[in-house]
């Protein structure tokens, strides 16, 4: 049983990003998520960033609210 408190950071961490706070508000300053457009199929994820975002949504894993957290951020 996965124990671990799935943060923002520890999300980005997951994803082999920086996750400093300030890395964080870097990158969603940089990244936007058009509207109708689903977070692992943005443009700018790797394709394993993108098939661990889409697995961890589609078995609603404990990830998904970091994740839906992640997207609703990148909508502003």
């Amino acid at each position: 049983m996965d124990t671990n408190t799935h943060t923002l950071a520890v999300l980005f961490a997951q994803l082999g990003l920086p996750n400093q706070p300030q890395d964080i508000e870097q990158f969603l300053a940089a990244h936007h998520l058009p509207s109708g457009v689903p977070i692992a199929q943005a443009s700018f994820w790797s394709n394993s960033q993108a098939a661990f975002l889409r697995e961890a949504l589609e078995q609603d894993a404990e990830w998904a609210e970091s994740i839906d957290v992640l997207a609703n951020l990148l909508s502003h």
